[in-house]
């Protein structure tokens, strides 16, 4: 069991609290924290930030340059394959598509595809005030990343064709997300941490 999780799981569990301890963490031990969470610990954590709003910056932080890649380590709450990264990365200014763009990075991105997104604002959805957008095509991507695939095509389509990945704030660098697919909400929960 981990410290992070003991937090949570705790009776009455203080989020100021449990950012500050998260905030004050290496990054090594902070992505290990992070990645220890199971999945009814993650889904009580969605239903704790709810409410809580974050920004684009909290993804990509405003002083890092278009086009630098950023990566998020991750868990989800999927049977298998549960150990992943997303990376984002902050569009030129101008682009049609704006925000941020990104895709996934683990064990199963040769079989399944790069998933890529679109992470943008919402505008206030009471699901979380930012929304990883696979349903919209970034405009580009970094020079180092695979090639963009339609979500749509082959075995991705299973996988990340109509899904929404709604986001809430924990810390400054670890984020709580839940999968939408064309609206409806699943049980399939993940944790982001960005690195330091």
């Amino acid at each position: 069991m981990s410290a992070l999780s003991d937090k949570i799981k705790a009776a009455n569990p203080d989020m100021a609290a449990i950012a500050a301890w998260l905030d004050g963490l290496d990054n090594d031990t902070r992505i290990s924290e992070a990645r220890s969470l199971g999945p009814s610990v993650q889904k009580k954590l969605w239903t704790l930030c709810a409410g809580r709003s974050m920004a684009l910056s909290d993804f990509v932080t405003s002083d890092t340059p278009a086009m630098t890649s950023v990566r998020h380590y991750g868990r989800n709450t999927l049977p298998v394959f549960k150990v992943f990264e997303k990376r984002f990365c902050r569009a030129p200014e101008g682009t049609e598509t704006e925000g941020l763009w990104g895709y996934n990075e683990g064990s199963t991105r040769g079989f399944v595809g790069p998933g890529y997104f679109v992470c943008r604002e919402t505008g206030g959805d009471e699901r979380g005030s930012i929304v990883i957008d696979y349903t919209l095509a970034p405009g580009g991507k970094c020079d180092e990343w695979p090639a963009i695939e339609p979500n749509e095509k082959g075995i991705s389509r299973f996988v990340y064709s109509g899904m929404q990945d709604f986001m809430r704030p924990i810390s400054a660098h670890v984020s709580i997300g839940r999968a939408y697919m064309k609206g409806k909400e699943s049980n399939n929960y993940f944790i982001l941490c960005r690195e330091s």
